[in-house]
C-alpha cells in the first residue's frame, strides 16, 4: 500500500525480510562480519539476517550488539540520568545536541532498550545514504530520510513541509518517539545551539496554532556528553580551514568521520534527559511574533541542554589553558592536564598556524563550560 510518506519513512516489518536478503548477499557483509560478530561464522551472521522477521529483531540481534561493541571497545564508562523525565508510554519528539554522526542516536536506542522503552525513529540525511547497503541498514533500524538545505527555496520548503508531517504523525498517529538534533550538521565548536530554523520547521505542519504545535510533540531535549569530543582534531582542522575559505567536504569525508567516531576512544559518555517543553511553558511566548517564538522555544531547550551537560575534566582543562586562568584547578588533577596536553600536542602534526589550530580545539572543550556558566547566571 503506498503512502505519503514512502519516499522519506523507514521500513516496515513486511519489509525486513527482503532488506535482510539484501544486506546478507552484499558484498560488504565479511567485512562487517568480521567487526559486529567476530566470533561467529560468515554463515551463521548470514542466516541469522536471513532469519530476521521484524524490525525488532534486526535491532536487537544486531544493532544493540553492535552498540554493546563501541562500548565495550572504545568508552569507559557509559552513564545516564533524568530518567525521572520519561513517561514509560508517552512518545517524545527528542532533541538533542549532536556531536557525533551516528553515536549520538545509536547508543541512545541501547539506553532505551535498557530502560524498557522503545527505541525512537532517527532522522538520517541524505547525505549519508551513500549505497544501497547503509539505506537498506538505515531504514532497517527505524532511520527516516531528511534532506540537507541545498537548491531552490521553495523545493527546500517543500521537503520542510513534508518532514514536519512526518514527524507529527510518527510522534502523534503512531505514537512513536523521534530523534532529531537540534541543528543540521554536527556541533563543530562544542557550542551546542539549537537552530531556530529546526523549531519553525516542526511548527509548519500545524500553522493555525502554534503553542499546540509544538506542545503535541511533547520535546524531551537530551543532552550527550563525550569526555574525549568525538573527531576533536578534524572538527578543529575544518574550523581551521573555514576561516579562510568556504568549507566544501572532501569525498568520502562522512564516513570517515563515521568511523573515527566509532574508533576514537570517547572516554565517558553520558546522556541526560531533560525536562520535557510543556504547554505552560510554551504558552508564556504566545503574544509573540512566529519569528520571535520559535527563537525563544530554540532558547529554553538550549538552557536545558547546557544546564544537563555533563563537564569532565577536560572541559575545565581546556577553559583554564584558553583563557590563561586557574579557575577550574580544583576539577582536574595534574594528571589529567599532562594527558590532556599530550592529546594537545597531536596537532603538531598538521602544517597549520599552530596557535590557532590549538585555540580552535581547545574552543571544543571549553565552550560547555561558558554556556554552563551563562545558563547558571541566566538563572540568578
Amino acid at each position: 500500500m503506498t503512502t505519503e510518506f514512502d519516499d522519506i519513512r523507514p521500513y516496515t516489518d513486511e519489509e525486513i525480510p527482503s532488506a535482510m536478503s539484501r544486506i546478507a548477499s552484499s558484498q560488504m557483509l565479511p567485512l562487517l562480519a568480521s567487526y559486529v560478530c567476530p566470533e561467529q561464522s560468515l554463515d551463521a551472521v548470514r542466516q541469522m539476517l536471513l532469519s530476521f522477521k521484524s524490525i525488532h529483531d534486526f535491532q536487537l540481534g544486531i544493532m544493540y550488539h553492535v552498540n554493546e561493541q563501541i562500548i565495550a571497545n572504545s568508552i569507559t564508562a557509559f552513564t545516564y540520568g533524568g530518567t525521572e523525565h520519561i513517561e514509560k508510554d508517552r512518545p517524545y519528539l527528542l532533541v538533542s545536541n549532536h556531536r557525533d554522526i551516528m553515536l549520538d542516536a545509536s547508543l541512545l536506542q541501547n539506553l532505551l532498550v535498557d530502560l524498557g522503552l522503545e527505541t525512537s525513529q532517527i532522522t538520517f540525511g541524505a547525505n549519508l545514504m551513500m549505497n544501497p547497503l547503509v539505506v537498506d541498514i538505515g531504514k532497517s533500524n527505524k532511520m527516516f530520510r531528511v534532506e540537507r538545505p541545498g537548491g531552490s527555496i521553495k523545493d527546500f520548503y517543500k521537503s520542510s513541509l513534508h518532514l514536519s508531517a512526518y514527524i507529527r504523525h510518527a510522534v502523534c498517529d503512531q505514537h512513536e518517539s523521534v530523534w532529531i538534533a537540534q541543528r543540521n550538521g554536527r556541533t563543530k565548536d562544542g557550542n551546542d545551539q539549537t537552530d531556530q530554523g529546526i523549531i519553525k520547521m516542526f511548527c509548519m505542519s500545524r500553522q493555525e496554532d502554534k503553542i499546540a504545535a509544538l506542545s503535541e510533540l511533547n520535546i524531551l531535549p537530551v543532552a550527550v556528553s563525550y569526555e574525549w569530543e568525538s573527531c576533536d582534531i578534524l572538527k578543529a582542522i575544518e574550523l581551521y580551514e573555514s576561516q579562510k575559505v568556504k568549507y566544501i567536504k572532501k569525498p568520502g569525508e562522512d564516513l570517515n568521520s563515521i568511523l573515527t567516531g566509532i574508533l576514537q576512544p570517547k572516554g565517558r559518555v553520558h546522556f541526560e534527559f531533560c525536562p520535557m517543553v510543556t504547554a505552560d511553558e510554551l504558552a508564556v511566548y504566545n503574544e509573540c511574533t512566529n519569528n520571535d517564538y520559535h527563537k525563544q522555544v530554540a532558547h529554553l531547550i538550549d538552557n536545558r541542554i547546557h544546564r544537563a551537560y555533563r563537564l569532565w575534566p577536560n572541559n575545565y582543562i581546556a577553559h583554564d589553558m584558553l583563557y590563561g586562568q586557574q579557575r577550574f584547578r580544583d576539577q582536574y588533577t595534574e594528571a589529567e592536564r599532562l594527558a590532556f596536553e599530550k592529546h594537545l600536542s597531536k596537532l603538531d602534526n598538521y602544517d597549520s598556524d599552530l596557535e590557532v589550530l590549538r585555540d580552535l580545539l581547545l574552543g571544543i572543550y571549553a565552550n560547555p563550560v561558558e554556556n554552563k556558566i551563562k545558563v547558571n547566571s541566566e538563572e540568578l
